[in-house]
């Protein structure tokens, strides 16, 4: 009897907490950031490992940040044979709450990079260029400009993505406010992974696995490569 009491009190429960859902969406529209992990199992491991992004949806597009652990190699002592990035990713939008994600586009910010937007003040803006083959005879092909700019009276910033395909013939824009409240999310998270996108942490650790020392110079030591930056050129 004390338990048949109960139940319609938690049914009550629920029954607030999904009108609280309904309302939270119907209320904010596009103006929603998600922020949670990706269990994967990597290949031939049994260890689960968590990869973590930070996801923020808008009416015209969506983006979303992510680490990328820097590539480590043994060459005499172990060292960072390419520095990590954080990679941002752009969807398109293509109706309401839904998105295009087979056209996206990536843009790895560099170390360097990561700083300006850490150091960017409310009424700053910071340009990025990338060129893949910049100072070579195929300059210029494909470009691409990721701009952040403010959007007034300390309420956030846009976050601008523009790539420009000359083999293609295309021209690609994003285009993603995000609020004060979702930037200072960004800068403390970009804060966090600074360090361990230089392979910092890697670096200060005491130990080095004993199986290092049997491996030649072409492997990789210490914390393993999650994904290649050179993706941000990759459909």
């Amino acid at each position: 009897m004390a338990f048949s009491r109960f139940l319609p009190f938690r049914n009550s429960i629920l029954a607030g907490a999904a009108n609280v859902k309904a309302s939270f969406w119907s209320n904010t529209g596009h103006g929603i950031s998600t922020f949670g992990p990706d269990l994967a199992i990597d290949a031939g491991s049994s260890s689960v490992r968590s990869y973590a992004n930070y996801t923020v949806f808008k009416g015209k597009a969506a983006l979303s940040m992510t680490p990328v652990l820097p590539t480590i190699r043994k060459v005499d002592i172990s060292k960072v044979y390419k520095n990590g990035c954080v990679m941002v990713t752009f969807w398109p939008a293509i109706g309401q709450r839904k998105y295009d994600w087979q056209k996206k586009q990536a843009f790895a910010l560099s170390p360097t990079e990561v700083g300006s937007l850490i150091a960017l003040g409310p009424a700053e803006s910071c340009e990025f260029f990338h060129d893949p083959s910049m100072k070579s005879s195929l300059e210029g092909q494909v470009k691409k400009t990721l701009s952040v700019s403010p959007l007034g009276n300390d309420n956030g910033y846009f976050l601008n993505l523009s790539v420009v395909n000359h083999v293609q013939k295309t021209n690609e824009r994003f285009s993603v406010p995000v609020t004060k409240a979702e930037f200072t999310v960004i800068r403390t998270v970009l804060s966090y992974v600074l360090p361990h996108i230089m392979g910092w942490p890697q670096a200060l650790r005491s130990e080095v696995p004993s199986k290092a020392t049997n491996l030649q110079k072409h492997q990789y030591v210490g914390e393993e490569v999650l994904r290649d930056p050179a993706l941000e050129w990759e459909r």
